[in-house]
């Protein structure tokens, strides 16, 4: 087994850990907590997204209330010795999975005043479902007759900015936010039309927890810092369930040691992550190979991360698939709008699941856990893009293809929401 560079303990505070601090901004100035070569194979074990604010349980209110200024939490950063602006790092997933003493994982809505999801004006208010971690495999107390092969991931890995970038992150995101204010009606694919959930996440002093930067400089840094919310042209939190076991990523390098950074371990997700508290959060290991590609960006025409995924499971091949079109609910055309179209095509996956005796908040949850495929698969075809999600039949204990419809049971199966059970 490699050896552990960076430890955690899940009944510990972040900022409370027996080793390295995490941290949970993108800041080129925090130190590296590991050095590692190129060619080296380590460890780095992860806390969940959120520091431990949800419990395993049947009351949803940790969901309702968790503290969105204090996520992610990373473990990191790792230097790669040799490594400079302009490099490409070469860095190979070879293990993933959850830690020993927190073999579970969550899923949630976030109500609308708190981060909000997808479908956030459908599914306004709370909910938690608890999934059951065993190995890849996963199921959940609170959505029964599911099982299934996930797909485990971290949803956010990354190098350091440097501080060119940080700046230009920071001006970009904050002309958005100035827009939104100014003319709520420019920004139209977003669903409230209101500032709650925010177009955009700035820097806040608030919760930052700067890894182990001297505190002095930790305040002045944490009040440009980027908030970790977004994938960016680092990497970060893009939620792609495909980084999974055996994927090469290649990380444009854009400081020193390029510093890189990883959590949010997922169980497994779907494409979309699109319920926000999205995967099956977990706390998690993984087992890293890093080398280093020198003068890569110029070399190969990179500057955003690139990847091959790897071949280990899930192999499904039984899907049930739902279009969608550029058409609002309200029937309003929409030009070439992928956001609506797969708005459309996860309202009618999830009215489809409740033909079978899923509640809604359920369904929408399913989407979000297990591996369903997104695509959009037309994008020329004025005035509708057509997008679409397909959901693997072997996730479910049952037939839930069309042919199986005149005989389902309509049984009801309970979610953990706004009510605790």
């Amino acid at each position: 087994m490699p050896e552990t560079r960076f430890e955690v303990e899940t009944d510990s505070d972040p900022d409370d850990q027996p080793g390295p601090t995490p941290h949970n901004r993108w800041h080129p100035d925090i130190p590296a907590t590991v050095s590692v070569e190129p060619g080296e194979t380590f460890r780095l074990e992860m806390l969940d997204w959120t520091g431990g604010q949800i419990d395993d349980d049947d009351n949803p209110n940790d969901i309702r209330d968790v503290e969105l200024e204090q996520v992610h939490y990373l473990s990191g950063p790792v230097e790669v010795e040799g490594a400079e602006p302009g490099d490409l790092l070469k860095v190979e997933l070879l293990d993933l999975g959850p830690l020993r003493e927190m073999e579970w994982g969550f899923n949630g809505i976030f109500s609308q005043q708190n981060g909000g999801g997808f479908l956030t004006d459908h599914f306004p208010d709370a909910a938690k479902t608890i999934w059951d971690v065993d190995g890849t495999v996963v199921s959940s107390r609170h959505v029964p007759d599911v099982r299934y092969e996930g797909k485990i991931h971290p949803g956010l890995i990354g190098t350091a900015p440097s501080h060119e970038l940080l700046k230009e992150w920071n001006a970009r995101e904050g002309e958005l936010i100035d827009r939104h204010e100014n003319d709520p009606e420019s920004i139209r694919n977003h669903p409230t039309g209101e500032a709650e959930p925010p177009v955009a996440n700035p820097p806040t002093e608030e919760a930052a927890l700067m890894g182990e930067m001297d505190p002095d400089e930790a305040e002045e840094a944490a009040a440009e810092g980027a908030r970790t919310v977004p994938g960016r042209e680092n990497g970060g939190n893009c939620d792609i369930k495909d980084l999974s076991l055996g994927t090469t990523i290649y990380f444009p390098v854009y400081v020193e040691g390029a510093k890189l950074s990883m959590g949010d371990m997922h169980a497994s997700q779907g494409d979309g992550e699109i319920s926000f508290c999205g995967g099956i959060e977990m706390a998690g290991y993984a087992d890293l190979r890093v080398d280093v590609v020198k003068d890569g960006m110029e070399k190969h025409g990179v500057d955003h991360p690139i990847f091959q995924p790897g071949h280990r499971g899930p192999d499904y091949s039984d899907w049930v698939t739902f279009e969608g079109y550029s058409v609002t609910e309200d029937g309003e055309q929409r030009y070439m709008d992928a956001h609506v179209a797969y708005r459309r095509a996860a309202l009618e996956a999830i009215d489809y699941l409740s033909n079978f005796g899923y509640s809604r908040e359920q369904a929408y949850m399913l989407l979000s856990t297990v591996p369903v495929e997104g695509r959009i698969n037309g994008i020329v075809d004025v005035p509708n893009v057509c997008a679409t999600l397909s959901i693997p039949n072997e996730a479910f204990e049952f037939d839930i293809t069309p042919e199986s419809l005149d005989t389902v049971e309509n049984r009801s199966r309970d979610v953990v929401t706004d009510d605790p059970l």
